[in-house]
């Protein structure tokens, strides 16, 4: 039921934000150290207390849990001691371009997975076959970060045919006007990491449809082997994806927050990692309540389709 899940999701989100706070009550980091910075050695430990106050920071990590939860209902995700600014400024700036990234990165590696599996899987065994699948296997084998430094290197610092990192010219605001130069080698990346999952699935469901029942009878009454691939093979062929996709949600927004880390994109990577190492607990909590619900929803959204598609699919 569909209800059901989204009680789950909702349940779960809160679950995460609690446990967030008391994860990152624990961090070696002092939240105040952090806020101050070169000031907090000039202060005696009494102005140190007060500004503690002042900040919230003297408060049990669970009462700032609460307050920043209660918060939440108003509208108001609370204050980021570590940008100076309200976490929705901080969210509403930085997020559309995490979305940007993610979504051509994964639109790039759907068409890649689509036009090899679906080659790959017409002569199983073949040598375009085995060669995709042994791509597949060593893209899924490496670490994305070998990607996205190996890019910067040869493209950007040896052959300096791309920018090295950024959105936009130093001195400039990223702007969607400016931003496609900036936005290939990411994109690129992230879809090649994002890669391995998709196209194997392809294949796989390419290789099960050509045996299938339904293709072998077409295939007897005559009909174009271009016409069985339209309407049997490439059908039969996707679906696979609308599960795969919004279930590998969690490692894409992996894959997001260290390609944003390794090109200096302006997304999320950085204010979460800001976040954590300044202990600055609702900009950390919306980010990480914020993932919690893009994964979850997106497989709920991909669950919803998927049974749409093929109506023999009744539990959602």
């Amino acid at each position: 039921m569909v209800a059901a899940r989204a009680a789950i999701i909702a349940a779960t989100t809160v679950l995460v934000s609690f446990i967030m706070f008391g994860l990152a009550a624990l961090s070696p980091f002092d939240p105040l150290a952090s806020y101050l910075g070169t000031g907090y050695a000039e202060l005696s430990p009494a102005e140190r207390a007060d500004v503690a106050a002042a900040i919230g920071a003297d408060q049990s990590w669970w009462r700032q849990w609460l307050d920043w939860f209660t918060g939440v209902f108003t509208g108001d995700l609370g204050f980021s001691r570590s940008y100076g600014r309200p976490v929705a400024d901080v969210l509403s700036e930085r997020l559309p371009w995490t979305i940007l990234l993610s979504a051509t990165g994964m639109t790039i590696a759907v068409a890649m997975a689509v036009a090899l599996g679906t080659w790959a899987g017409r002569r199983p065994g073949g040598v375009v076959d085995k060669a995709v699948v042994a791509l597949g296997v060593f893209i899924g084998a490496t670490p994305s970060f070998i990607y996205a430094l190996g890019v910067v290197l040869i493209f950007a610092v040896t052959l300096n045919v791309i920018p090295a990192g950024g959105a936009s010219p130093i001195g400039e605001q990223p702007s969607l006007f400016s931003i496609g130069p900036y936005l290939i080698a990411p994109a690129l990346v992230l879809a090649v990491t994002q890669l391995p999952w998709p196209l194997l699935a392809v294949r796989q469901a390419t290789v099960e449809a050509i045996g299938s029942d339904a293709v072998e009878n077409a295939l007897v009454r005559g009909v174009p082997r271009t016409v069985v691939l339209r309407r049997h093979i490439a059908p039969m062929s996707l679906m696979p994806l609308v599960t795969l996709v919004g279930g590998r949600l969690s490692e894409l927004v992996v894959g997001a927050v260290i390609v944003e880390a390794v090109f200096s994109w302006p997304g999320l990577a950085e204010a979460t990692v800001e976040s954590a190492k300044a202990v600055d607990f609702p900009l950390l909590a919306a980010t990480t309540v914020l993932t919690t619900v893009l994964v979850m929803g997106g497989s709920l959204v991909a669950d919803v389709t998927y049974k749409l598609l093929d109506p023999r699919v009744r539990d959602v």
